[in-house]
């Protein structure tokens, strides 16, 4: 192995400590410590307004760390400059609940536009990472179709091959299994997991606490303005999440 020696350091693609959260004035979460390593897989749970989402768009730049320290792909957040923001979201693929793909093109334009806007210029490089996204989703004989032609699944699927069309370093998604039913769920976790598998952390917020039973990983609770880790969630904590 010629890196085993390599800076621990280098596989760590989120690492929080003593972070204070806001969401405009307030102060959502504190002492926020955690760290997220290539290719480990995460849960975020917690009620609405607990501060999951203020949590993430900590994480994507869009709400300033203005306490504590904290690290995203290598980016400093406290430092984090204003056009630097766009080079850090370029290492994070997002994956939200509602689609927002565009519904006047088909799946290979909806994923082009995203390789024009962020500089691909080279036509046969551009045709060969379409290709390559749609297989990872097994989606590889569906570019021409348009949005409406897909399932939820299918469009979701699609909404996972777009954010990594850039070679992320992380996923966030957010309740991306909230508008499907059951099996269609566990298909998205299949492809989430083996993301994660591959070497890209992914980072899931979710609140379905069936797939979380089926799909057992680490989970980060955020409660009473804490985050708070825990390897697996017991069945008790279970129960308390469904009120």
């Amino acid at each position: 192995m010629l890196n085993s020696h390599h800076n621990a350091m280098d596989d760590l693609i989120v690492d929080i400590h003593s972070a204070n959260i806001f969401q405009e004035d307030n102060l959502v979460l504190s002492d926020v410590n955690f760290t997220l390593r290539k290719g480990d897989f995460a849960y975020i749970i917690g009620r609405v307004g607990s501060g999951k989402t203020s949590l993430i768009k900590t994480i994507t730049a869009e709400i300033a760390l203005k306490e504590g320290e904290g690290m995203v792909c290598g980016f400093d957040l406290k430092k984090l400059k204003r056009n630097q923001i766009p080079k850090l979201r370029r290492k994070i693929g997002i994956v939200f609940q509602d689609f927002q793909l565009l519904t006047d093109r088909s799946v290979y334009d909806n994923l082009l536009f995203v390789l024009k806007a962020t500089g691909w210029k080279d036509k046969a490089a551009i045709k060969q990472r379409i290709a390559e996204v749609l297989d990872l989703v097994e989606l590889k004989f569906k570019d021409y179709k348009m949005p409406h032609q897909l399932s939820g699944g299918e469009q979701q699927r699609v909404v996972i091959a777009r954010a990594l069309l850039n070679k992320p370093e992380l996923i966030l998604a957010d309740e991306p299994t909230g508008n499907l039913d059951m099996e269609t769920s566990e298909g998205i976790m299949q492809i989430l997991h083996g993301l994660s598998a591959s070497g890209i952390s992914v980072i899931m917020a979710t609140h379905n606490t069936q797939l979380m039973k089926k799909f057992p990983a680490r989970t980060l609770k955020c409660e009473k303005g804490k985050l708070v880790e825990s390897e697996q969630m017991s069945e008790i904590d279970f129960e308390s999440l469904m009120d």
